[in-house]
Formats: C-alpha cells, structure tokens, sequence
C-alpha cells in the first residue's frame, strides 16, 4: 500500500478525473512554485472508481480557483492548516476566465491584436457554455482537457 504522508499546511485537490492531475499540475503553474507536491494517479475511490489528488505544501490562495473551477467545478479543495482539514472549498464555473483559453475565430480581434487578454465569459450556466467577450465565439474545446 502507498503511503503518502501528511502535510501541515496547505490543500488537497481531491476527486480528480483518473489521469487529469498532470494536467490540472500544470494548468495550475504548481511547477512554478517553490513547494512540496504531490501527486497520486490512480487512487481507488468509492465514487469515481478511480480518481487522481494532488497534496500542495504552500497556500491555498496561492491557487487560481476560477481555473480549477472552469477545468471540472466537481473537484474537491481541502485546505489544511496545523495537519487537518479546516475548510472545504467549493468550487463554482467561473463567470469569467481570462488568459487560459484561446478564442479560435481568425476573425476576432485576439487574433490581430496579439496583447489583447483572452476573456470568456460564461453565457450558459446549464450547459456549461462559454463565449469570446469579443467576438461571442463558443469556446468548442474541453474543459476536462
């Protein structure tokens, strides 16, 4: 059996889609940070079947939750502080991201000006809809990468 220890301070991401925590590692930029991670591939869940978690040693507000939130809203944060769990964060679509998708329309205004910030904004909370506030392109790529 794996045993990965406990952290003292920091968060949980746990019920993570089985093989999307490298991923959401890297979507995160937790390889930019100067901290303790840890990553478990494969876990055996009562609810999934199988999951993913990753254990970060640093802050929780360290983390960009509206990317975690528009990657899969069904993902659970714990944050740890003096070795337990203290709160669990919920994770919401996020009415607006910026800068972690690109608008696919050759036409918009993101394809000529280069320096412009690549905005979407949620249009369709039920079915998960999100539009180019530029443009109003539907964004037809997967959020579960």
């Amino acid at each position: 059996m794996l045993n990965v220890g406990a952290i003292e301070e920091g968060f949980v991401l746990d019920h993570i889609k089985a093989g999307k925590a490298m991923t959401i590692y890297h979507d995160l930029k937790l390889d930019k940070l100067d901290c303790c991670v840890a990553i478990i591939k494969n876990a055996r869940s009562d609810k999934l079947g199988k999951k993913d978690i990753i254990k970060v040693e640093c802050p929780v507000d360290t983390m960009d939750l509206d990317i975690l939130g528009f990657i899969d809203h069904n993902i659970t944060v714990n944050v740890i502080s003096g070795g337990r769990i203290v709160e669990k964060k919920e994770l919401r679509l996020p009415k607006k991201i910026t800068n972690v998708i690109k608008c696919k329309n050759p036409r918009c205004i993101t394809s000529i000006e280069q320096e412009l910030d690549q905005v979407f904004v949620l249009t369709d909370p039920v079915k998960e809809v999100y539009r180019c506030m530029y443009c109003e392109e539907k964004y037809r790529g997967s959020r579960n990468k």
